[in-house]
């Protein structure tokens, strides 16, 4: 089959390597370079369940986390050990292995419809082109800030701070120590700034990034959403490394039944970010108002929170 995958973020490049093992597979890429370029880059080692390992891309592996409450600092550890990893070069990495399969990535932005192809995905993030040119409701947004200041920081955790919809972190990183938060779009600056003069910190070459948040699926059977595009990352960190490699697994077991994906997504997906979702807020709301409630110390699946 004839297959356009529209975005070469994690998820397109991924679904490229699966998918030229037996299709014609063309990835556009409308930026001149592979990698997304604002994310932490936090991901469980369950990374290497998807892709052949690569240590050369870890810069750091992080085995908990402090949660400063306002009265209570809580630790929350681990089950699968994270790993902090440049987004940009994993991005690379895995381009490298769909080329190496036989699909061809495209430097070119597109409009839908595109002609010739018999299944088109998009996998082309937060602000997808495909989801709006399919007239499809637009995810949730957060606002997602970040910065990095030159420290030295080998610490084997990382440390977050609750704000008002959302927390903001400290991530240790190759001879750097990243700074950012996600909030509500309207709040997040201000929230950021008033937490760094608290402390001190001096923000410098702040980058911003939307983080979508819910579930948009396509009732169409030559045109299906994956990944950042179908709004699909965890409610409780905004990230979306696993759970796009996750949808697109599912996308992979049901192709080229685009429909049957659709559904399974829902039924694999729906319930969890609910779920999550109540589970985060309930943390959140003992921390913040009755500390005495929340364990000192909570391990966690860091994909699956439970």
């Amino acid at each position: 089959m004839q297959i356009a995958i529209i975005g070469c973020g994690i998820t397109g490049a991924y679904l490229a390597w699966k998918l030229a093992k037996e299709h014609k597979v063309t990835v556009f890429e409308k930026k001149h370079t592979i990698g997304k370029a604002v994310c932490s880059g936090m991901v469980s080692e369950r990374l290497w369940d998807f892709i052949p390992k690569h240590d050369g891309l870890v810069e750091h592996q992080i085995d908990y986390a402090k949660i400063h409450f306002p009265k209570k600092t809580a630790i929350v550890t681990f089950r699968q050990k994270m790993l902090v990893i440049n987004h940009a070069a994993l991005d690379r990495y895995v381009a490298g292995l769909a080329v190496s399969a036989g699909a061809k990535i495209v430097h070119q932005n597109v409009d839908m419809p595109l002609q010739g192809f018999d299944r088109i995905i998009g996998a082309d993030g937060a602000l997808s082109t495909t989801r709006k040119l399919l007239k499809l409701e637009e995810p949730k947004f957060k606002q997602g800030l970040q910065f990095f200041i030159d420290e030295e920081n080998n610490n084997d955790f990382v440390e977050t701070w609750p704000v008002k919809n959302g927390f903001i972190w400290k991530i240790p990183r190759e001879g750097q120590t990243e700074y950012g938060i996600m909030a509500d779009l309207e709040d997040a600056k201000q929230l950021l700034e008033i937490f760094c003069k608290k402390h001190s910190i001096v923000i410098s070459q702040l980058q911003a990034a939307l983080i979508p948040l819910g579930i948009v699926t396509a009732d169409n059977e030559k045109v299906v959403l994956c990944g950042d595009a179908c709004g699909l990352t965890k409610p409780w960190s905004g990230g979306g490394i696993i759970w796009g490699l996750t949808a697109a697994n599912i996308l992979l077991a049901d192709f080229p039944d685009f429909q049957k994906y659709s559904r399974d997504l829902k039924a694999k997906f729906s319930r969890k970010i609910w779920q999550t979702s109540m589970i985060n807020s309930l943390g959140y709301f003992l921390g913040n108002n009755l500390p005495w409630l929340l364990p000192n110390q909570k391990d966690i699946d860091s994909d699956w929170l439970i």
